[in-house]
């Protein structure tokens, strides 16, 4: 089978989550992509939970490591990027739950001069821990009836997991948020992204995934906006690995790339 697309997610020692979002890639419409995990050093039980996954599907899994040595999300995503067979990637996170239709909307909203942007729907703890491989095979856990059965609360965000075709549209085109580079939900054509030189691996957590997008922009590529249409729903943990001191070198980085309008990085895929 030809690869038309290859999905690349991050993790970080969240295996109960992670085998959760592989059991999504199991039960996709389309088929013909292939899953590269972005694993940013995670124990033996990331692997173990891979290699049960591998042993189960006909999809073409491969498992990107390297050692724990802190938050150095940006190199292992590089790494994914260099590995990746196919022409276009889908990045996403080890905590978001694919719809079924999500490959199918990002290659059907594909377009050469775009890159696309997702969103998610954010899953309160409870929630995330009771989802089955039953309820993600079902699509359940996009059910806003089996959610608030479960215990959701009414919002205007729900609108995300109700919307069809025409909502979605309409939904994409009136939302105030921007389309920039989400990593838990956007995709582009490989080929753009070495063309300014992937990810800076000088950034940690916080906005690292927006500067790629900010350097594609001033490329000249224009970005779209999906958020309505490809539908993952995000499930809670915590997040000891921010620290406030990332997230102001990652802003000063971001404030030069887009002052000087920046179209590459120095300290990306390929190095001087």
């Amino acid at each position: 089978m030809s690869i038309r697309v290859s999905i690349i997610i991050s993790t970080y020692n969240q295996p109960a989550w992670l085998e959760k979002v592989l059991w999504s890639y199991d039960c996709q419409s389309a088929s013909d992509f292939e899953i590269l995990i972005a694993d940013d050093g995670s124990s033996p039980e990331t692997k173990d939970v891979i290699d049960a996954f591998s042993n189960t599907t006909e999809l073409d899994v491969q498992h990107v490591w390297h050692e724990d040595n802190g938050f150095q999300k940006t190199i292992i995503l590089n790494k994914a990027i260099k590995a990746s067979k196919s022409d276009y990637l889908i990045f996403t996170d080890g905590d978001c739950i694919a719809r079924k239709d999500f490959v199918a909307t990002h290659l059907k909203f594909r377009g050469k001069g775009y890159f696309l942007s997702g969103g998610y729907f954010k899953l309160p703890k409870d929630i995330s821990d009771h989802i089955t491989e039953e309820d993600i095979r079902s699509q359940n856990c996009f059910n806003i009836s089996w959610l608030k059965s479960n215990g959701l609360k009414a919002s205007f965000k729900n609108n995300k997991l109700t919307a069809g075709a025409i909502k979605s549209k309409l939904m994409n085109a009136l939302t105030p948020s921007n389309a920039s580079w989400n990593g838990h939900n956007s995709s582009g054509w490989k080929q753009d992204l070495l063309s300014v030189n992937g990810f800076d691996e000088r950034m940690q957590y916080g906005g690292e995934d927006r500067e790629l997008g900010e350097r594609l922009l001033n490329k000249g590529l224009n970005s779209k906006q999906i958020r309505y249409s490809a539908i993952c729903v995000h499930l809670d943990h915590e997040r000891g690995y921010v620290k406030s001191e990332m997230i102001e070198a990652n802003l000063k980085i971001r404030e030069i790339t887009k002052k000087k309008k920046r179209t590459w990085t120095d300290f990306g895929i390929s190095k001087p």
